[in-house]
């Protein structure tokens, strides 16, 4: 999509600080972060949100949530984290591109928000 704000930073229109990229996803620091770590995946390929997915997305799925436990790892989340994907506009979501938020270095509440 040429106005999506996501797709502009994966094709490296608009910078970003990335944490790491493949062919496939790239995850970058949130520029309002609401924890110590905060970073977001976000899948090159324009999806909407979670709710637009197919059955022929699901091995990005898949892709996003392996290499999103990767990038724990190496930001050294080892006391734990939380993957978030709003979806719509009740659940929270403010840019219409699939994307996870991986939050760490701080207990989470629960129920959030």
């Amino acid at each position: 999509m040429s106005d999506c704000i996501f797709c502009k930073i994966a094709k490296g229109e608009i910078p970003s600080n990335k944490v790491y990229e493949d062919d496939q996803v790239l995850c970058f620091k949130d520029l309002d972060p609401q924890a110590p770590v905060h970073v977001l995946m976000i899948p090159k390929k324009h999806l909407d949100s979670l709710s637009a997915a197919a059955e022929e997305d699901a091995a990005l799925l898949s892709h996003m949530l392996l290499k999103i436990k990767d990038v724990a790892k190496e930001l050294e989340l080892d006391n734990g984290y939380r993957v978030v994907i709003n979806t719509g506009e009740d659940g929270g979501q403010s840019v219409k591109h699939l994307h996870m938020h991986l939050l760490g270095k701080r207990s989470m509440n629960w129920p959030p928000g």
